[in-house]
Formats: structure tokens, sequence, C-alpha cells
């Protein structure tokens, strides 16, 4: 091909990401007016991709992951913006055309799995019941499916464990099961939201790699919620950011830790012990999440940011291109680790 062929060959398209989330704002209703909880998130998922969200308890992570698969509790509500799932767009979806895409197309992991298995009914029989629910498979293939899964997620004398019961395994078994549900269809995503919280630390890296492995042997996207910079460390290829319902800081997992800048995002990395160290005591970021009554003006970080401006008080940043990543802030943190 000559040089301008080349120059006249259209641009690759960019591929058309799973999931496309644009300004998503979520409200509660309360006697006090209106309280917004989620203030124009904006991502995207590609195939295969694992996205982490990570911020403190109150940020919006878990918010987030429920708004996503249609499971936000009255009187929450998605008040604006748009999710598309491969260019269908799901906020304004009735409920029974959720339910075909939940578990089918998405599915769900959650940080407590006696919450998400029926305590009254065998392990086996929940397998099978949501394989039938949405693949075309008769009882046995179903079966034969369930039993495959449990193997797949390690879980020892797999088949005995069909006729078991929930509290009949350990916390870390529960939720392989769990792991188990939410890939019984094939889906193309997992909703993750804090998946090993009730689990010891090496069940946590046990459960984590599982997921990771699973999700890629199959090419499944996961959205990873978590409040463990660890766990997205070891596990995300990106990761969001968020403080006070917003995302302030985005991109390749390795420049977020080793390069964030975001004053937020190096405050939580610093919090982190460094056992190559020594140190007399961990950094702390001073103050709280605010209220989301009591959510300030301007940037909402600026009253436990040592370097605000007059300018943080009053105006909010928005998410901008920077060297390494994109933040939401007047005064990223450079390379050299100073603020201009």
């Amino acid at each position: 091909m000559s040089t301008t062929d080349q120059a006249n060959t259209p641009a690759a398209a960019a591929p058309q990401p799973l999931l496309s989330v644009r300004g998503l704002c979520v409200d509660f209703a309360s006697r006090r007016g209106t309280l917004r909880a989620l203030d124009g998130v904006s991502f995207d998922v590609q195939a295969g991709e694992v996205l982490g969200v990570v911020g403190e308890s109150g940020a919006g992570k878990s918010l987030t992951g429920a708004a996503l698969i249609g499971l936000l509790d009255p009187p929450g509500r998605v008040s604006a913006g748009e999710i598309h799932w491969l260019g269908r767009r799901l906020d304004a979806l009735p409920e029974a055309e959720w339910r075909h895409i939940r578990g089918r197309e998405i599915g769900a992991v959650f940080q407590d799995p006696l919450t998400s298995l029926n305590p009254l009914i065998k392990i086996g029989d929940q397998l099978v019941e949501t394989i039938r629910t949405h693949l075309p498979l008769d009882a046995a293939a179903a079966r034969a499916r369930a039993l495959s899964l449990l193997q797949a997620t390690g879980i020892p004398a797999a088949e005995a464990r069909l006729g078991q019961y929930p509290h009949q395994l350990s916390g870390g078994m529960r939720q392989r099961v769990v792991i188990a549900l939410a890939l019984a269809a094939g889906p193309k995503l997992v909703v993750a939201d804090e998946p090993t919280t009730a689990l010891d630390v090496s069940t946590q890296a046990q459960i984590m790699a599982l997921l990771r492995g699973l999700c890629r042997e199959q090419g499944t996207a996961v959205l990873l919620i978590t409040h463990d910079m660890g766990v997205i460390a070891e596990t995300c290829d990106r990761v969001a950011v968020m403080y006070a319902g917003r995302i302030v800081e985005m991109g390749p997992v390795a420049e977020v830790i080793h390069r964030p800048s975001h004053p937020y995002t190096a405050g939580l990395m610093a919090s982190i012990p460094d056992t190559d160290q020594t140190r007399p005591r961990l950094a702390q970021i001073d103050g709280a999440m605010p209220r989301l009554d009591a959510i300030p003006p301007g940037c909402a970080f600026h009253p436990r940011c040592t370097h605000a401006s007059e300018r943080c008080h009053q105006e909010r940043p928005e998410l901008a291109d920077g060297a390494h990543t994109r933040s939401a802030c007047w005064h990223p943190i450079s390379t050299d680790g100073a603020h201009p």
C-alpha cells in the first residue's frame, strides 16, 4: 500500500464498550428535600477488562453498582444520565426486561453471600434454577453445568455440596457458590461489590484470584467495587477513584497507584502500610466524607485538602486529561509530587 493510500485509509473504529455510563445521577427523596448521592458519574467498561471502583465508605461505590444492575432500593432513583449496554439503553427499562439482562448478560457478586443465597434451598437447586432461567437446558444438563461450575470455583467434594444448604458451607465456600451463580449463564459482565469483605486475608486472595481467572478464561469483564487498594492493585486493569458521589480520578491502575494526580488518591495511597519502609505512624486524611445534605460547594474534597485554593472553594472541577490519568482537580499533583 502506498503512502497516499495509507493516508486515505480511515482509522479503525474504537471497539464499542460493553457498558457505557454517562452523567449518571442518583437521588434520594427525604423530608429535608432531595439528596444527590451520585452526581454525574461517567465511565466505560470494555470487554474482558477489570475496572476497579475505589473510595471510602459513603463515596457512592455500591450505589453505582446497584444502579447499573437495576437494583436501587426506593426511594433511590436514577434522576439523570444514561446507562448503555452494548448500545442498548438500560436506565429506563421495565423490571421484566431487567430480569432477562440481570443474570444472563450481567452477573452480580455481593459482599455477604448469605444475602445472595436462599437458606431454605439446597445449593444445587439454586444453581439449577438460575441456569434454567437463563439457558435452554433440561434438568440433567443444568445439573451437570452446576457441578462443573462448583468444580471450577475450587469447592472440594463438589457433587456432595449440591445437596447441602448454605449454612453447611464455610464463608469462603459460600462466596465461591455466589461466584458460580454469577457466572452460571455466561454473562459478559460481572459486577462484584466488596466480594471479599467478610473473609479472612488468605481466603480473600483465593477468591480474587478465582474471580479474575474465571472471568478472563471466559472473556468476562468485571466491575470490582472495593475500598481495598491492595485488591485493586493486584486485580484491576483500570481504576476509578470516587469521592462524595463523583469520580475524582481515573486511569490505568499502575499510574493511579504510583503517580496519582488527585490529592485524595495520593492520600489513599499514603495510608497503605509499606513493609519496605519504617515509619513511626501511617499517613491519614484528616476529616471525613461529607454527608449528602452537607456536600460543600466547589470541590467536595477541599475541606480536607492541604492544597485547596479559593477557586477550589467556589468552582467544581471536572475530569480532565493529565500526564498519566484523568483527574478532577484544579491543582493536580505533577510527576515529581509537587502541586502547580
